[in-house]
């Protein structure tokens, strides 16, 4: 699997960052409150390969909780005993992505773009997080409905969407 450099944050975007952390709370920027990070207990993660395409895995996350939380933009997708992750599509900087109360997001992943291609990894799981921080959920290729195996090369994945229709345009399926 190739490794590409990860996801960078705009250097304007720190800048505010480190200045809205430093500043007193009478000189913040007035606005609506974040949701706290949603706990990985809290959540309950899903994946299965699409039918009829065994390199497309559909993920999904649901806040079981009663109240909104907060999940990083895209989810993190790795892949046995392979260094480096799923990179997300389209690319952008860090971000997060709130999930309601009881509700659910979907994200698109193609492990590999030619399943016959030679310089195909072979794994025998995948390992999901709603978070970077979190230790996420694995799933064997038998889980997923692979086989005995999930190839890889060059894996991406799409933002968390609010439907798996919208997860699977952004990954342009269907």
């Amino acid at each position: 699997m190739r490794i590409r450099a990860a996801i960078a944050v705009p250097a304007a975007s720190a800048a505010t960052a480190a200045l809205l952390l430093t500043a007193p709370p009478s000189q913040a920027a007035a606005g609506h409150a974040q949701p706290a990070r949603c706990t990985e207990k809290a959540l309950s993660l899903r994946a299965k390969a699409a039918s009829g395409e065994p390199a497309v895995v559909r993920v999904s996350v649901t806040n079981r909780t009663a109240r909104a939380c907060v999940v990083d933009r895209v989810p993190t997708v790795t892949f046995g005993d392979l260094d480096g992750a799923a990179l997300p599509v389209p690319e952008g900087g860090s971000g997060t992505y709130r999930l309601g109360a009881g509700k659910t997001a979907y994200a698109a992943l193609r492990t590999i773009a030619d399943p016959a291609d030679p310089e195909a990894r072979r794994v025998d799981a995948i390992t999901v997080a709603a978070s970077a921080s979190q230790w996420g959920r694995a799933f064997t290729a038998a889980q997923l409905g692979t086989g005995s195996e999930v190839r890889v090369w060059e894996p991406v994945t799409t933002w968390w969407q609010p439907t798996a229709t919208a997860a699977d345009r952004a990954l342009s399926l269907g």
